[in-house]
């Protein structure tokens, strides 16, 4: 067993505490990491031995918290432990898993050739829930005993800023059927490692009528605590309430239409309102025409099937940056109206929007404090938020997608619109914001996805060019078939054999050759940067059953 000690000032008596690490069988926990949270920024941390104990020597009197992590188990915290003069102090500590938290019912078996349940799309900002089945009749037939779930464990942050998660992660997913139209959902993401604590838990209702509507209700909380002893310890914490519904008026058009409310409290109290919109008329069988109205940036995980939020708060919102230690709130407004056409193998796509987005989030990459109150660092990605000028742009889009096959999909996008860009380079981070300005830019993606053969792999590969420095994305609400990240990026999933269950390994990797990357000064005189999207690598397992 290995540590580090506290310092012990003179004429104070130190204690000690020890104890158990086990799991809920009660089988000892042999390498669980154990800090030793006292006052004055002080800290500790041991290892359990082969028997599951640890022990804490040579600590000040006074109040500690406790917080035990291992793979594969929550972190569990044990607060306010007061230790008092030569004391030597017991604490026992037992672990839970997600997976243990989650058996409400018997699991279901799935391979290959029976996986009717595929990832779940949930973003409480502006999408509704979306569930994909193989067999269309599966949606019609859940049964009140129908229990799925998933679970994941993700290592990397994704690298957008403050709030976008931490080194490591838990996810999980349970649904359920209830009277036969309707389900439950409870998600959640837990941090734990190096991070501070993080999390966000969300419960879902949705209810499948007969008429053809879809109405949902979902509660959303969230919490991000900074690390930087400037913001004095504040967290971010907000509590969302959204509420929507879809339905289609004859064969010809669907709707949907929602909202979200949010209350936050970050240095103050704040709120927000994202209501979201969409119709859609087909035309014919192969024609369609759109309009969407959002005001919120979208979650585009649902491509890649990567269950690993909502804890990455700048894709779910809110989005948070800090100006002159105040909180911004991003808030936008995008309109966009398009067509798509389908020939045989070949899908097009040609758009028009137009975004206001206010006190836009940008990303910065380099190692800053916010002790000036106009950054937010994540120390965590090495990355940080900063607060850009408004964006106010128009712009088109077009899209050719081709199947070659069952297993391989190309696409090509093609976007011109205004970006944030710096007009003046190596700027002093300080003042950089007068020298943000928007510049139109064209923008090129071309993207590879598909399935190998046998070994069931997925994979997604794309590039997307720009002509020229941003720091902001073209088209920044794109959610078509040819959406990607800037620059190189490549996402696999990998199914691995597994009792019980479907198991998949998880790759994703962003921006891989750190392109893009626009110079500032920092504070202390380095050179930190502006990007459109940092480099950032991920991966993990999840579990579905």
């Amino acid at each position: 067993m290995f540590g580090l000690s506290l310092p012990v000032w003179a004429g104070e008596q130190p204690g000690a505490i020890s104890g158990y690490v086990r799991n809920a069988a009660g089988a000892p926990q042999m390498g669980a990491i154990v800090e030793i949270l006292g006052s004055a920024d002080h800290s500790l941390i041991v290892f359990t031995d082969a028997t599951g104990f640890y022990a804490a020597h040579d600590l000040l009197p006074g109040l500690y918290t406790l917080k035990v992590s291992a793979p594969s188990f929550l972190p569990t915290l044990r607060e306010k432990v007061g230790l008092r003069p030569g004391a030597n102090l017991n604490v026992n500590i037992t672990l839970s898993t997600l997976l243990g938290v989650m058996q409400l019912g018997p699991a279901r078996s799935l391979n290959a050739d029976d996986d009717d349940w595929k990832w779940t799309l949930r973003s409480v900002a502006n999408r509704p829930i979306l569930r994909v089945f193989d067999d269309p009749q599966s949606a019609e037939t859940g049964q009140n005993h129908d229990l799925r779930g998933s679970l994941a464990f993700v290592a990397g942050s994704a690298a957008g800023g403050y709030g976008t998660g931490s080194d490591m992660s838990a996810s999980f997913n349970v649904e359920r059927s209830i009277f036969s139209e309707g389900e439950v959902a409870l998600s959640g993401n837990f941090a734990y490692g190096e991070t501070l604590p993080a999390g966000v838990f969300r419960a879902a209702y949705s209810h499948h009528q007969q008429d053809g509507s879809d109405p949902n209700v979902a509660v959303t909380v969230r919490r991000f605590a900074p690390s930087d002893p400037s913001l004095h310890g504040a967290a971010l914490q907000s509590l969302a309430v959204s509420a929507g519904d879809a339905f289609s008026v004859g064969d010809v058009v669907e709707l949907k239409f929602g909202s979200e409310l949010q209350a936050i409290q970050f240095l103050g109290h704040l709120s927000a309102f994202r209501p979201y919109a969409s119709a859609h008329v087909h035309l014919s069988p192969n024609t369609v025409v759109e309009y969407d109205y959002t005001t919120s940036r979208p979650d585009l995980r649902t491509e890649k099937g990567f269950d690993s939020a909502p804890a990455d708060m700048s894709e779910t919102n809110p989005r948070v940056s800090l100006l002159g230690f105040a909180p911004k709130i991003e808030n936008a407004h995008h309109h966009e109206i398009s067509l798509w056409e389908r020939v045989g193998e070949n899908n097009f796509q040609i758009a028009a929007y137009a975004d206001r987005v206010g006190d836009p989030v940008l990303t910065g990459v380099g190692e800053v404090t916010a002790a000036g109150g106009y950054l937010l660092p994540d120390i965590t990605s090495g990355t940080f938020s900063y607060t850009g000028t408004n964006l106010d742009t128009a712009g088109v889009r077009m899209v050719v997608q081709h199947k070659f096959a069952s297993d391989l999909t190309a696409t090509l996008d093609y976007a011109y619109g205004g970006v944030l860009t710096l007009s003046q380079p190596d700027a002093p981070l300080q003042s950089a914001q007068q020298w943000i300005s928007t510049q139109h830019r064209h923008a090129v993606a071309a993207k590879l996805s598909g399935t190998v053969p046998r070994m069931h792999t997925r994979w997604i590969a794309s590039y997307r060019w720009v002509n020229g420095p941003s720091i902001t994305p073209v088209d920044l609400f794109n959610t078509s078939a040819g959406q990607s990240d800037s620059f190189l990026n490549l996402f696999v999933r990998q199914p691995i054999p597994c009792l019980g269950g479907h198991m998949e390994a998880i790759i994703d990797v962003r921006n891989l050759l750190a392109q893009g990357y626009v110079p500032v000064v920092g504070q202390d005189g380095q050179t930190v940067y502006l990007v459109d999207s940092a480099r950032s690598v991920r991966g993990g397992v999840a579990f579905s059953f």
